[in-house]
């Protein structure tokens, strides 16, 4: 079995079911029997009192009484896809957040780290931030709401793990890094959190998979499970570069997935 729980509707298109269709149609092209709908939490007014800066509040606009009606469209005309949210952890919010998930009826819910305060890590804007900052230290306050996430177990699985390195920068200290990924592995572990294997890194400057291999072997040797995504924001993305997450995801002992439905996991064979 094949997933995408990690996709995008309202960057380019409306909410609107003929619109669905493109992805879903995408989805069976691609051999994908479970489709799911993530769209960013920042954009609903509901989640103002979670995240909210400049750059959020000029794009937030939508209602989420709108998205919620795409699905119970999509399921009165047979439409087979999963109802998720992508959520940017924000410490210090949890019980926002949690009465925000508690609210609504996800299938999953994705939790992802964006920001460091308000340095948003994966905005091309906000790119020369990496040259003025110490990058270990970035490292250490992005993997510091890694474990955080994970410790809050608000999430069903963990969004582009190591987003951080999203413009190829990277610490020089290769124990310092493996000591960064223990802590997230351990603290995914833990709290039952599984992670991504999103092939979105493919198309940004970084070129590589989100996570990075030696992250996603700690993953498997601890016991933390897989989905895998291609966090797509157009139909095209649907299923983008899977035979290669598909092979990394062997390459280190992976052979099964989780698939989610009301936020309960089902393990399956990753075909």
């Amino acid at each position: 079995m094949l997933t995408d729980y990690h996709v995008h509707m309202a960057e380019t298109g409306e909410f609107t079911t003929a619109y669905l269709n493109d992805y879903i149609a995408k989805a069976k092209e691609k051999g994908i029997e479970e489709l799911g709908i993530s769209e960013h939490a920042y954009f609903f007014h509901e989640t103002s009192d979670i995240l909210s800066n400049d750059w959020v509040e000029n794009r937030r606009g939508l209602h989420f009484k709108d998205y919620h009606t795409l699905f119970e469209q999509a399921q009165a005309e047979g439409l087979q896809v999963k109802m998720g949210i992508e959520m940017d952890y924000t410490p210090g919010k949890e019980k926002e957040m949690q009465a925000f998930i508690d609210a609504h009826p996800f299938d999953y819910v994705i939790g992802s780290v964006h920001w460091i305060g308000d340095w948003g890590i994966d905005l091309a804007s906000y790119r020369e931030e990496y040259e003025k900052r110490d990058i270990k230290e970035a490292y250490r306050q992005y993997f510091d709401q890694i474990v955080t996430l994970a410790e809050s177990r608000l999430f069903n699985f963990v969004g582009h793990i190591d987003l951080i390195k999203i413009f190829n920068y990277w610490p020089d200290d290769e124990a310092f890094l493996h000591q960064q990924y223990d802590r997230a592995v351990a603290a995914l572990a833990a709290s039952g959190t599984c992670i991504e294997i999103s092939t979105a890194g493919l198309r940004k400057p970084v070129g590589a998979i989100y996570p990075d291999p030696v992250l996603l072997k700690k993953c498997y040797e601890a016991g933390v499970g897989i989905v895998i995504c291609s966090d797509a924001h157009k139909p095209e993305h649907i299923g983008y570069a899977y035979d290669q997450a598909i092979d990394l995801a062997k390459s280190v002992g992976y052979e099964e997935l989780h698939i989610f439905n009301q936020r309960e996991a089902t393990i399956v064979p990753l075909a």
